[in-house]
């Protein structure tokens, strides 16, 4: 990180919703790396007093709060617990999402209703509460930024997973409705579109065939699969000063997966 970066954010107040594992808590550490004073949250609230209390051993601001995104009164009750703590909201990542769907998300002929509606549930009525609850607050701040985790599915055209795609796919409109009707407001909103990461837990899982990852970086034009640090650092920036004329975009972060 460059010496400029490591101010990039400093006393910035930001949320990170889906912030237990993964790229969530890659990103919070980035954050905290940079400055920000950050609210940890998520439904499982170990996992995000886990992350807080190492990045408060570092000495960084952090804490934990628990979020239910599928549930208005826990949105709303974590955001207002973030703004107690943190006097004010300048940014945030709504990146909470339901994995464990994915691997029932088969195609539209025989997916489970079930499956569609947790889908939808999580990543896109999730990320409207999560909007509607941080709105008021950025607008009292006079601005700031929204950045939410889509994915390559969204853009991609894939043979499975369509109720995954058709939520992402919803997700990138909706950020274009918050940058097109608050922009002028001092909003900016943007998605990070992730290809295939190796986050830890898959790594730690051993889930993951050597065959399907050999597979994965061949659609590539990239010498490797993505890593968490890899969407920390661009969500990073956008949550920052050098992204305050990026608004409305879809940026994907996939090696190369997918050529715009």
């Amino acid at each position: 990180m460059h010496d400029r970066q490591r101010d990039r954010l400093r006393n910035k107040a930001i949320m990170v919703v889906g912030a237990g594992t993964g790229i969530g808590a890659a990103t919070v550490a980035r954050l905290c790396a940079e400055g920000a004073r950050v609210c940890i949250a998520d439904i499982n609230l170990p996992a995000a007093s886990a992350v807080a209390e190492r990045m408060t051993a570092s000495g960084y601001q952090a804490f934990a709060v628990a979020i239910d995104v599928v549930d208005e009164l826990s949105v709303n009750a974590a955001f207002a617990s973030a703004v107690a703590r943190l006097g004010r909201l300048d940014g945030v990542h709504a990146n909470a999402a339901d994995l464990r769907t994915i691997f029932a998300d088969s195609t539209a002929l025989d997916v489970d209703l079930a499956v569609f509606d947790r889908t939808i549930a999580v990543n896109l009525r999730g990320a409207l509460l999560c909007t509607r609850a941080a709105l008021p607050h950025l607008l009292a701040s006079g601005g700031g930024a929204i950045v939410y985790t889509s994915s390559d599915a969204g853009d991609a055209g894939e043979p499975e997973r369509p109720c995954y795609a058709m939520s992402k796919s919803g997700l990138n409109a909706l950020m274009r409705h918050v940058a097109s009707r608050w922009g002028k407001a001092g909003i900016t909103a943007n998605a990070v579109a992730p290809g295939f990461v190796m986050t830890p837990e898959l790594l730690a899982g051993g889930q993951v065939p050597p065959d399907f990852v050999d597979q994965c970086i061949a659609q590539t034009r990239s010498t490797r699969l993505g890593k968490v640090d890899d969407i920390a650092g661009v969500v990073a920036m956008l949550l920052s000063d050098d992204g305050r004329w990026i608004n409305g975009q879809v940026l994907h972060i996939d090696g190369g997966t997918l050529l715009h």
